[in-house]
């Protein structure tokens, strides 16, 4: 059920349901993903999610993020750190006029902080407010995973034959530099890691480990609340 798709009405008469945000991004992938990656990946888990419980509305996607680290590549666009929690602290405040909860479900581990900003300051005020930020093993960007995620979701948009790997060291080792001087500076085509291999097959299984991990984690945050 996609909250763009319904009448006020049709809301207003809804009970007990929670609102799932896709948050994702407008960011380089490498030569071979769209820039839409993030939230093309944030918006089918949370359509997934939607299919396994009834009480889950999708909302419109948060398509911009903050993507500063990935500035130095043409049609990235970036809102930074400090609007995005203050975006994301006025959705919710809105949302909860109409909706007993607000889900985040975050696919750009460049938003992590400003989320949890957000996730703060509303519970403070109040609100029933949780975040998920599903990970998965392997390469931080552009590489095999999200290749793989991308070829089950929009194989279309897929560019296998630009691929090229980037650096492979961990993204810990990799992290004081990118943070300093920006992606560019540690990978010349913006891939942290290797697509090679990377397939459907593959990324049909991650979707579905992912999903499940998301409904358990989010079973526990209903089971917790009041």
């Amino acid at each position: 059920m996609r909250l763009a798709d319904l009448s006020w009405p049709e809301v207003a008469e809804q009970a007990g349901m929670i609102l799932a945000l896709p948050v994702g991004a407008t960011e380089q992938h490498g030569p071979h993903l769209p820039l839409s990656t993030d939230t093309d990946i944030a918006v089918a888990l949370t359509e997934r999610l939607a299919a396994r419980r009834t009480d889950v509305v999708v909302a419109p996607p948060l398509a911009i993020g903050s993507s500063g680290e990935h500035a130095a590549f043409p049609g990235t666009l970036s809102i930074g750190r400090d609007v995005l929690k203050l975006a994301l602290i006025e959705l919710v405040r809105s949302a909860r006029l109409s909706y007993d909860a607000v889900l985040l479900v975050s696919a750009h581990g460049g938003n992590a902080a400003p989320i949890s900003a957000a996730v703060r300051q509303l519970r403070d005020e109040g609100h029933d407010v949780a975040v998920v930020a599903p990970r998965w093993e392997g390469d931080p960007h552009a590489g095999r995973a999200e290749t793989s995620l991308m070829l089950a979701l929009r194989p279309e948009l897929v560019r296998i034959d630009r691929a090229v790997a980037g650096p492979t060291q961990s993204l810990t080792d990799l992290l004081p530099r990118l943070k300093a001087e920006g992606v560019r500076a540690v990978s010349e085509s913006g891939v942290l890691g290797d697509p090679t291999g990377a397939s459907a097959i593959e990324g049909n299984q991650l979707l579905a480990a992912i999903t499940a991990t998301m409904s358990d984690e989010v079973a526990s945050w209903r089971m917790a609340s009041p």
